[in-house]
């Protein structure tokens, strides 16, 4: 782990989402790690996936790890609607809980390139990256701010979810809550009283998202990670995962997570087209959410486009670092990414 520093707060002012609705006192909270250099040509920015936080990736981050803080400047921008940046758990009213405006992907990456410009004075990052929503942000920083980005990295993820990973977002995330009889049209008191919804998202996640191998007799990845039963691993890895969460802030990253697009709802593909990055797209075997021959189709679509498909034993669960095959492989991915 590298060292502990604090996380910051950008003030975005009065922020314009991209439907139009003006944000009061918008927030981006970010952390940071080393130092950024003279020439300003040594960061890297690393937004978050759904459900977690900036410190929720520093785990590859480290003194001889590929991404090494005494090399590179890396940035650890927060979601909006995650909780640490504006979100509906920490606006005051009259937006708060369920009146939250809906932010998109695009907000969020327009959020970040003011905090880049503003705040460091950077104008060419050296490396945007990222998995599952951190990568649907990626292609839209490569889309949006095309001259801005050297280098982007999408990890199991792609421009927009396939209609099967749509589905899944409003199965697995979305509807548990807002079915929960607590729920309340996001206007509960506490967000431990939605707890019965925020369970039967952690029980379909365990059943959809690592790959059919984590559980198979004989097998059992789960044992192999520290966990002496099935029940052990669904309470103590997907409900503690779940439980601490609110459930506005999950209902929200997941509809702006279905409604990424980069083309705004134009040809996607003469979006990707655009794209003047060195392009790197990552695929891990057994990923439902971004299985590797969708993958391969988003690299087909970007010219110059450098993709590889990875053996994991995690398939999306690949980038939690959960078996050491699996930190290898993310460890092996990040130097690539970086060097190559």
């Amino acid at each position: 782990m590298p060292e502990q520093t604090q996380t910051e707060i950008f003030d975005l002012g009065n922020f314009q989402l991209s439907t139009g609705f003006m944000l009061s006192n918008a927030k981006l909270a970010y952390k940071t790690h080393g130092k950024l250099n003279e020439a300003k040509n040594n960061a890297i920015l690393f937004p978050h996936f759904l459900g977690g936080a900036p410190e929720a990736l520093e785990i590859f981050i480290g003194e001889d790890l590929p991404l090494d803080p005494r090399k590179y400047f890396i940035i650890l921008p927060g979601l909006l609607g995650s909780g640490v940046s504006s979100s509906p758990s920490n606006t005051a009213a009259p937006f708060d809980r369920g009146a939250f405006p809906q932010t998109h992907i695009a907000d969020d990456v327009i959020a970040q390139q003011r905090l880049v410009v503003e705040k460091f004075g950077i104008d060419e990052l050296y490396l945007v990256l990222g998995w599952s929503v951190g990568a649907l942000q990626t292609y839209e920083w490569a889309v949006r701010f095309p001259d801005m980005v050297k280098r982007a990295a999408s990890i199991a993820g792609a421009p927009k979810p396939s209609p099967w990973t749509t589905l899944w977002l409003r199965t697995a995330i979305e509807e548990p809550i807002v079915s929960d009889p607590a729920w309340n049209n996001g206007f509960y008191t506490d967000p431990q009283a939605v707890q019965a919804g925020l369970r039967r998202q952690a029980h379909i996640m365990a059943l959809t998202l690592p790959p059919l191998g984590f559980y198979r007799e004989g097998q059992e990845v789960w044992r192999t990670i520290g966990f002496v039963s099935l029940n052990d691993f669904v309470s103590r890895f997907w409900e503690a995962f779940m439980l601490p969460q609110d459930p506005n802030n999950l209902v929200h990253q997941s509809r702006k997570t279905y409604a990424a697009d980069p083309s705004a709802g134009g040809d996607l593909s003469a979006a990707l087209s655009h794209i003047k990055a060195q392009m790197f797209v990552v695929a891990f075997t057994g990923d439902r959410m971004f299985p590797p021959e969708e993958c391969k189709r988003d690299a087909d679509r970007i010219p110059n486009a450098k993709y590889w498909e990875v053996n994991s034993i995690g398939g999306h669960l690949t980038t939690f670092a959960l078996t050491e095959q699996d930190r290898q492989a993310m460890n092996e991915v990040l130097q690539q990414v970086l060097t190559a």
